[in-house]
């Protein structure tokens, strides 16, 4: 694959362009480069300049930091679907995490100057993308929250249901399966917490009904993951 996609319903399926109308898509479009990078690929690094975004068409991609001891902390991971690098290309100021390819992937790199050139004329475009960046915002303080008010058992939990939110929606089945991509080590970079500690509280789940793990699949208990994710709610 490399053409552009041109249909406005798959540029409207990122929240940041949901409220753009089919001339600024087709203009998007137009401004946008297809790329792909082989797995374990320094998409940048953290103080690169920020010139463009990418929109991730398939693949996974990680944003992490390098700790002063050493560690990685993963941020956050990107399948399709998924668009980075847009604080950068819209504040001016410089790339604040490493993007690594995963597995290979392939994704749209849309440049800095000719995407502002196109949102600064269009208010439609230029709402659009407030809304995304407030969600982003509410999307940070929950996590933010996540890891000062609930213990571990409960932060899992509730990474559980966040990821089955990005597969069912708000709406979540009585019980559904899910397969992770992500290991043990990247869930504790994401949840602020050592891998051994994870792998304690993903048996402590297992224990109390919760989930169950096997061929690679956990069967999750939605009632049962919420009502350890907010327990003050029982």
């Amino acid at each position: 694959m490399n053409e552009i996609n041109r249909s406005p319903a798959f540029w409207r399926s990122f929240a940041i362009f949901e409220g753009f109308d089919k001339t600024t898509i087709e203009e998007l479009a137009e401004i946008a480069t297809y790329r792909k990078w082989p797995a374990g690929t320094v998409i940048f690094q953290r103080g690169d300049e920020g010139n463009y975004m990418i929109v991730v068409i398939s693949g996974r991609i990680k944003l992490s930091l390098i700790t002063p001891q050493g560690r990685e902390l993963m941020l956050r991971q990107h399948e399709a679907g998924a668009i980075f690098g847009e604080m950068a290309v819209l504040d001016g100021q410089a790339r604040s995490a490493d993007a690594t390819a995963q597995t290979a992937a392939e994704g749209y790199v849309i440049g800095k100057k000719a995407f502002l050139d196109m949102v600064t004329t269009r208010p439609a475009a230029a709402e659009s993308v407030i809304r995304f960046l407030c969600a982003q915002l509410r999307d940070t303080t929950e996590r933010l929250e996540t890891i000062a008010l609930y213990d571990l058992n409960a932060r899992v939990a509730r990474f559980f249901l966040a990821t089955l939110r990005q597969i069912h929606g708000n709406e979540l089945p009585e019980s559904a399966n899910l397969r992770l991509t992500m290991s043990q080590t990247d869930i504790a970079g994401v949840l602020g917490a050592s891998r051994p500690k994870v792998n304690r509280a993903i048996l402590w789940l297992e224990e109390s009904g919760a989930i169950k793990r096997g061929d690679g699949i956990i069967a999750c208990k939605v009632g049962r993951l919420l009502s350890i994710a907010d327990p003050e709610e029982d």
